[in-house]
């Protein structure tokens, strides 16, 4: 295992107060580590302080291995394991989490959303679509089954259906009921609706033409919103799918909480999750090399 970094060697130049001539004709071909304990061992005040700064400094550590160039953090990345480079994930921006969503395929988000609570699938989903848009594109079945749960009852269906046009009310009514409803009113409709057992009712509903059943359901939910979080969440990734693209979706995922963002993360295969980590602040990363990995600061000394 190696770790090839370019180093700044005018900082060590300027750290160690060594000529640039001696630096030529001693230590051309020596590596970090070589220099610092040759001039330590000639007395060189400055190189037992520099050795002890590079172990100890953050800082220090961002300049002499230059950690703000991203290929450079990968060359410490490369010699660790997935678990330790899971590590770094929570240490992250919630930005640069953001970024690393893009390496996952269209297939791979959909999979993954559908784990998530059903609330932040919620909010990713409003990010993309119109109320109007989901109704529209959810399948029939997820509405029957919306008016059917237990926790929407009869009493906000029979508020909300005052609101439906008198012939879309008819067309309910003679379908489970089999009476021509020309000469009824809208409100002795509602009250034949409203006295149907719960069977008629139901299939009352179930035959309530589409884009009634829609506004119905809408209406329904737009007044509690957690009841849109009752639609499956395959229902709610088929929609994605079917009408969005990858960059869409992913910027729309912004709004879901950093713990499973991070939780995505660490599905991406080990090189991909490296290159993720690399964008990451150049000093938190240099803290969490010193915390948790100063043999892996010492191998990139020896170069």
């Amino acid at each position: 295992m190696s770790i090839v970094i370019d180093s700044d060697i005018t900082l060590l130049i300027q750290k160690l107060h060594i000529s640039d001539m001696k630096m030529r004709e001693q230590y051309a071909s020596m590596s970090l580590e070589e220099i610092v304990e040759k001039e330590a061992e000639a007395g060189n005040q400055d190189a037992v302080k520099f050795a002890q700064e590079i172990f100890n400094s953050p800082r220090m550590l961002v300049k002499i291995f230059q950690l703000a160039d991203p290929q450079n953090k990968l060359e410490f990345l490369k010699n660790m394991s997935s678990d330790q480079l899971r590590e770094f994930l929570p240490l992250m921006e919630e930005e640069d989490l953001n970024q690393g969503l893009y390496f996952f395929d269209l297939n791979k988000l959909m999979d993954m959303l559908q784990d998530i609570p059903p609330e932040q699938l919620v909010q990713t989903v409003f990010q993309l679509f119109s109320p109007e848009q989901i109704m529209a594109y959810l399948p029939e079945e997820q509405l029957d089954k919306f008016l059917e749960s237990p926790d929407i009852d009869k009493t906000q269906i029979m508020k909300n259906l005052q609101l439906i046009p008198q012939e879309y009310l008819a067309q309910m009514y003679e379908a489970v009921s089999g009476e021509d409803s020309d000469k009824i009113s809208s409100k002795e409709l509602l009250e034949k609706i409203g006295n149907l057992n719960p069977h008629q009712f139901q299939d009352a509903l179930r035959a309530m033409q589409p884009v009634a059943k829609q506004k119905l359901v809408m209406d329904i939910a737009n007044a509690h919103q957690d009841l849109y979080e009752k639609f499956d969440a395959d229902a709610y990734t088929n929609m994605m799918k079917a009408h969005k693209f990858q960059p869409e979706i992913v910027k729309a995922m912004e709004v879901i909480e950093e713990d499973e963002k991070i939780k995505m993360l660490e599905q991406l295969p080990k090189d991909l999750l490296a290159i993720v980590i690399t964008q990451m602040d150049a000093k938190v990363f240099a803290d969490q090399l010193l915390k948790d990995h100063p043999d892996l600061i010492a191998q990139a000394m020896l170069k």
